[in-house]
């Protein structure tokens, strides 16, 4: 008799979850993301608040879903690198029926790297990323200078780069690597989103985990310079 299948497998990203095997070859350019994630609304966003963010590291979808049922006008895309936690958040988004919400288990650096346009995204949401301790896996963290750099090709003008972690060593990395590229963006205090509940600061998972052990947290925004200033 077969094994029935696990609860992850049984899992429905129909419409909200995408692989990186979908993804064209890396040397196709950049996507227009509304319409290759098919999200619901036209390829053009308009209204006020329209926009387009990426969420690295969207673990089980949490801040992803809690945000976007509270800005409708903006599009979120979630990238995230584990499959068992994609298919959790692609599978929560679907059943909370938010078209403007969708999932891809991706490398987050070669997606924007190869797939994401200037100038394309709103705000960069990177909360709570592995802090890869060990000094000779520091290499892996997300983010550091050249990594930072993308990120200002792909955000608009004025756009943010929103970052927490729980890691004390990892929040100096993230100070010092930001200083490297202070030319490009202007670090200012961190605002909490709408969505985060009563005493946390993101509302993630994995916040909620970190709350219970009682660990501290650290945050910053940066925010992408205005180059004519």
């Amino acid at each position: 008799m077969a094994n029935p299948p696990s609860k992850t497998e049984s899992l429905d990203v129909t419409g909200y979850g995408f692989s990186q095997d979908d993804l064209p070859e890396l040397d196709h350019g950049p996507l227009d993301l509304r319409t290759w994630f098919k999200f619901e609304r036209t390829a053009q966003a308009e209204g006020p608040g329209a926009g387009f963010d990426l969420e690295i590291g969207s673990g089980k979808g949490t801040f992803l879903v809690q945000q976007a049922g509270l800005e409708p006008e903006v599009d979120f895309l979630g990238v995230e690198w584990s499959k068992k936690f994609w298919r959790l958040a692609a599978d929560r988004a679907r059943r909370h029926g938010l078209g403007n919400v969708r999932l891809l288990w991706a490398d987050a650096t070669v997606f924007v790297r190869n797939y994401v346009a200037d100038e394309a995204l709103r705000r960069v949401h990177i909360y709570f990323p592995d802090p890869w301790p060990k000094a000779r896996h520091n290499k892996r963290r997300s983010v550091q200078a050249p990594f930072l750099r993308e990120l200002h090709r792909v955000l608009q003008p004025g756009g943010e780069i929103r970052l927490a972690t729980d890691h004390a060593d990892y929040f100096q990395w993230m100070q010092e690597h930001a200083a490297q590229v202070e030319d490009l963006f202007e670090r200012r205090p961190f605002e909490r989103p709408a969505s985060a509940g009563e005493g946390e600061l993101v509302g993630t998972n994995f916040e909620r985990k970190y709350i219970r052990e009682g660990r501290e947290f650290q945050a910053m925004i940066l925010v992408k310079r205005d180059p004519g200033r």
